[in-house]
């Protein structure tokens, strides 16, 4: 192996951890510079009064992800926490009701076929084409840079393409199988995660849905920050150096080469930089602009993923008829879509998610009592985030699920923290406040997203949820992987 060098991992999220813990197996000096006191990015804990919240992700999916990626330091998941099938996987409330979405697919094929007759041999089928999606989309193209297109020419990627339907919309795709507009609007909640509507997101993520009904749903003891907590420790172990409250102020570079890192406190000097903060901060902010691949002209038309407008909420007493995961799609989901991508502004009538993280975990609220996330997706961007609207919203969701459960919430309440598009800015440096990145959209996918490598400066790379391979807590994982096979490969 060639020399050990220093290399600097700016960001902990999901994907500078993962980033750097490669980085360090692979024998280099790696510093990580975060920005806030703990690690985590998006995923921190909140620890207030006596409750515990996640912050950021509450879904655990793909557990086979996290499986392999501890498998590669010789560990396994349970060296550092405890898994839970969560059973149901969620529940969503309709106007008219509730379904729940059993974890055993007999159940949950009984489930389709009273809503829909016929429709338990169609999910059969459905499943099995996203089965293959899964093997080739998340075993092989993901790990892949999105540097060339070359990348994705051997025989069986290009054999299976109209397979892997790259070029034909999900939402087209689900109703060839299903008429029922709940069975639709079930089978489409899972690419919201990717950050576009149904229509303008390739069907190749049906690869969701196998991920969410055949792979399941999750919950990590002590929540999604044990994950945080076991990335993080592994990572010391390996030999990663920290640096917490340590805001990056500007990437030195000389003859088109990182040289010197600048943080508030610090000049950290580099072999290689890779950035796991925020793409269009790491060059607007940090890069002299005659070292940025991309305008700001480029970024403004992005398509960017939703921002989230979410509430911390701690009750004093115990909820009586309630799942872990809940989502309330007790609108109509047209109008609150248009909202978030095509015309943005603050909803009407949003559709919310609720996670009572409480309901499975004793330890992350008081005796007796509960904690509960609310969130409703927004668009990026918006202006005019006060404490006012975001009170105005909470009120709203609050009294609807009030009038679901058929028990008071707005009584109970004795902690709230709200969240929303000036934090995302102000604590994560995020682009027009995103919370998920840059949407999964076929023309935001692979070689089309912003690289992973820069253009213009020969070791600055990148990692995280605006380049390859996507939103979401596993392809972050990935992420990190990807990007430190690629700065492993340029230092020879």
């Amino acid at each position: 192996m060639a020399s050990s060098k220093n290399l600097i991992v700016i960001g902990s999220g999901f994907a500078g951890l993962s980033a750097a813990s490669f980085l360090a197996k692979a024998g280099h000096r790696v510093t990580l510079l975060e920005k806030n006191a703990t690690p985590g990015g998006r995923a921190r804990q909140l620890i207030e009064n006596g409750y515990t919240f996640d912050m950021g992700p509450s879904f655990y999916w793909m557990p086979d992800v996290f499986d392999r990626y501890f498998a590669q330091f010789g560990k396994k998941v349970s060296d550092y926490y405890a898994l839970h099938r969560l059973d149901p996987s969620y529940r969503v409330y309709w106007s008219d009701g509730h379904t729940d979405l059993p974890a055993d697919y007999t159940q949950l094929q009984q489930v389709f076929e009273s809503l829909e007759p016929g429709s338990a041999k169609q999910l059969d089928q459905f499943l099995k084409e996203a089965a293959y999606k899964y093997e080739v989309g998340v075993n092989r193209l993901v790990y892949k840079p999105g540097r060339s297109l070359l990348e994705f020419m051997d025989w069986e990627t290009i054999s299976g393409v109209f397979k892997l339907q790259v070029f034909t919309a999900i939402s087209k795709h689900i109703a060839k199988f299903f008429k029922h507009p709940k069975l639709r609007q079930l089978m489409e909640f899972p690419v919201l995660f990717l950050g576009a509507l149904p229509q303008d997101t390739p069907a190749l993520y049906s690869l969701m849905n196998y991920a969410d009904i055949k792979g399941g749903t999750w919950y990590p003891e002590g929540g999604m920050y044990a994950i945080v907590q076991a990335m993080y420790d592994l990572a010391v172990e390996l030999g990663v150096e920290f640096k917490f409250n340590e805001p990056v102020q500007a990437i030195r570079v000389i003859n088109r080469k990182a040289t010197e890192v600048v943080t508030a406190h610090a000049t950290y000097t580099a072999d290689a930089v890779i950035s796991g903060a925020d793409y269009e901060h790491t060059e607007q902010a940090l890069l002299a602009p005659e070292y940025r691949t991309y305008s700001k002209p480029y970024w403004k038309k992005r398509v960017m993923a939703p921002s989230c407008l979410m509430y911390y909420v701690g009750l004093n007493k115990k909820l009586k008829n309630i799942q872990h995961h809940s989502l309330f799609f007790d609108v109509p989901f047209a109008p609150h879509g248009v909202e978030i991508y095509k015309k943005p502004g603050w909803p009407k009538a949003p559709l919310f998610y609720v996670s009572v993280s409480s309901l499975t975990d004793p330890n992350v609220a008081p005796a007796g009592h509960e904690n509960i996330v609310f969130l409703i997706p927004i668009a990026s961007g918006l202006e005019g985030d006060t404490e006012e609207l975001r009170e105005h919203y909470f009120q709203i969701i609050a009294k609807r699920m009030e009038q679901h459960l058929g028990e008071s919430i707005l009584d109970a309440v004795v902690y709230k923290k709200m969240y929303s598009v000036r934090d995302f800015k102000a604590d994560y440096n995020s682009f027009q406040g995103n919370a998920y990145g840059l949407a999964n959209t076929l023309l935001q996918t692979a070689i089309l997203r912003p690289a992973c490598k820069s253009k213009k400066v020969s070791n600055l790379f990148f990692t995280g949820q605006l380049t390859v391979p996507g939103p979401g807590v596993p392809p972050s994982l990935i992420s990190g992987e990807v990007v430190a096979g690629e700065v492993i490969k340029s230092l020879g």
